[in-house]
């Protein structure tokens, strides 16, 4: 970033302190707000690297009660924003909460101008470096196949097995939940491949009804039925030289699983209605969400078949699975749709990030995109919360905070609550139960404000 356009965001109800900052920070670009309102405004149009905080705000100068919830706010909304607190001369108490709840520094009144400078300029650089390593950390997560954006080992571990296959003629089923990218997978396959310039056709078998499936994969002669006035290539043929991606093969029917199985022993078909044996030069890729093993034993899947279709097996993990995968491609989902609707400085509320978290996603990535599409669309502002994605807008505080020391203090409360309701309300043997103390037991019951029953 340009010295010339750093901004600054500088909250202070005192217009002579607000000229003296501006004359401070002549190099930057300073928007002003003197109250809880105008500050929130000045934080969404700007997103300001760096905020400096008057605590004593508007409607209670003298008070710090507006100024600490006016922090929190900040920091929930922006919480890479480095706020700087100004607070009175040596009030040491206020200045030690602020960098408790997030603040980036303190300062004390009367205002030092190039001490202050020094400050700012030191969390403008410090902003700056974490900025850029989150953009290469965004960066080594995307894998080198083209759309595939994960940093989870066993996902990645599916990668290195496509660019080791992709170059061969192997015909490889893709295995996978609905949503989890199989065909993403499959254009990666064929993408990484010497066929990689020739086409990839696609056709679904669970799209196409029975009696026209058997047409669309192998074509037809003119005459073969009613309705084929002209001769007609099918998706093989038309795939010879490339891909031929036969997604949901676990819905083929018998009938035609039969003549599947010729056509990749042999590479040659006939068309509907015809007699003659046309060569086809294809890599065939296979895609089911069905359980392969178990339509065999119920006889809906040839088993020679299946050995023909899967020379190689990839097993895509469904998003549940792929541990911090659902935050950062919800990240990347925000940030490419909120360009393409045109709209700019979306980001996720701290509920919503810890809602796509602990969300089950049964719908995969398909379902993230599209929840993380819609909020985009329907949000009224430019953060976006666990309400906007549908996924409730409630979601438990223990879920949304990264502090270890309350993390640590609510599964102590609850230990010690589910102890002494095990024991019916008997210190000594709850404090049994938990290994610890009898003395220590009651320490932590005032700490909690817990009483036996």
């Amino acid at each position: 970033m340009e010295t010339a356009i750093r901004k600054l965001l500088v909250i202070e109800d005192d217009p002579g302190l607000q000229t003296q900052l501006r004359w401070c920070f002549e190099n930057y670009d300073v928007v002003v707000a003197d109250d809880w309102d105008t500050a929130i405004a000045g934080l969404d149009e700007n997103q300001p690297p760096v905020v400096t905080l008057d605590l004593g705000l508007p409607p209670e100068a003298n008070g710090t009660s507006v100024g600490f919830g006016l922090l929190e706010e900040i920091l929930q909304k922006a919480p890479h924003t480095k706020v700087i607190v100004v607070t009175g001369n040596n009030d040491r108490e206020h200045a030690t909460r602020s960098v408790a709840l997030g603040a980036y520094d303190f300062f004390y009144k009367p205002i030092d101008a190039d001490m202050l400078e020094l400050i700012v300029n030191r969390a403008y650089r410090l902003y700056e470096l974490e900025e850029e390593n989150r953009r290469l950390s965004t960066q080594q997560t995307v894998s080198p196949l083209e759309g595939v954006i994960t940093g989870n080992d066993d996902m990645l571990q599916v990668c290195r097995t496509v660019e080791k296959v992709a170059p061969t003629d192997a015909t490889v089923m893709v295995l996978g939940e609905s949503g989890t990218g199989k065909e993403l997978l499959a254009r990666s396959l064929h993408g990484l491949s010497t066929r990689g310039d020739m086409r990839f056709v696609a056709i679904n078998c669970a799209a196409i009804p029975e009696n026209l499936l058997e047409s669309e994969l192998f074509g037809y002669e003119k005459g073969a039925f009613t309705g084929a006035a002209k001769q007609t290539p099918g998706k093989i043929e038309t795939a010879s030289g490339g891909t031929l991606f036969l997604d949901e093969v676990g819905d083929m029917p018998l009938s035609l699983q039969a003549k599947l199985l010729r056509f990749l022993q042999e590479r040659v078909i006939e068309r509907v209605g015809g007699r003659k044996e046309i060569p086809v030069d294809v890599r065939v890729i296979c895609a089911t969400h069905k359980d392969l093993h178990e339509l065999i034993r119920d006889n809906q899947f040839r088993e020679d078949l299946y050995y023909r279709v899967s020379e190689v097996s990839i097993a895509i993990p469904a998003l549940r699975q792929r541990d911090g995968d659902a935050l950062l491609l919800a990240r990347v989902f925000l940030e490419r749709i909120s360009k393409q609707q045109g709209k700019k400085g979306y980001r996720f509320t701290k509920n919503a990030m810890a809602a796509i978290e602990n969300y089950g996603w049964p719908g995969n990535v398909r379902e993230l995109e599209n929840r993380v599409k819609r909020a985009v669309i329907m949000a009224e502002r430019n953060q976006i919360g666990a309400g906007d994605l549908e996924l409730g807008g409630n979601t438990p505080e223990e879920l949304a905070t990264f502090n270890l020391r309350e993390i640590r203090e609510r599964t102590d409360r609850q230990a010690i609550t589910r102890a002494l309701n095990h024991v019916g309300g008997k210190v000594s043997k709850a404090s049994e139960l938990l290994g610890i103390s009898r003395p220590t037991m009651y320490d932590l019951m005032r700490k909690f404000g817990l009483k036996p029953k």
